[in-house]
């Protein structure tokens, strides 16, 4: 292992895996378990290269770590993959079951009338079981489509480089 790719979490390194699968790149990612454990991963992987990738929040996190080479979601993973696709496109890929539930938080006060963009970046985050389901679809859909999120194909890129 030459490179490792430091992520915060494990939609994170579904999504990357997802994409360097489609590539066809052998990367190895690893899932902190948040950006506040980075010092740990950092010694443990001292011998190799690291790069990494973060939520914008996370950047100041990433950069006192000392981590040279990372990229920045512009607020997070969802926000970067429905942007790349379009909330449409996204809503499109929710399965019947997930529309349904959909339809039901939109109609909440907080949610109602606020842009589809920022109710499926919501309704993807509040529950891990769906995140999960649809990090892997989404990301698969913006490889086939061409629209990979500039933090991830920057960073796969980054990894791929010796």
């Amino acid at each position: 292992m030459d490179t490792v790719v430091l992520v915060e979490g494990i939609s994170d390194r579904i999504a990357l895996e997802t994409l360097a699968q489609r590539r066809g790149v052998d990367v190895s990612i690893v899932d902190m378990g948040g950006a506040h454990a980075i010092k740990r991963f950092l010694d443990r992987y001292a011998a190799v290269r690291v790069v990494g990738l973060c939520d914008a929040r996370e950047r100041d996190v990433f950069a006192r770590a000392g981590i040279e080479e990372f990229e920045v979601c512009d607020a997070d993973l969802e926000d970067e993959l429905i942007r790349a696709l379009g909330a449409e496109r996204v809503e499109e890929a929710l399965a019947e079951r997930d529309r349904s539930s959909l339809r039901t938080f939109q109609k909440q006060p907080q949610w109602r009338g606020r842009p589809l963009h920022d109710q499926l970046r919501r309704f993807l985050c509040s529950s891990d079981n769906r995140k999960l389901r649809y990090v892997p679809l989404l990301a698969a859909l913006a490889h086939d489509e061409g629209v990979v999120p500039s933090p991830l194909e920057a960073v796969l890129d980054s990894a791929g480089r010796a």
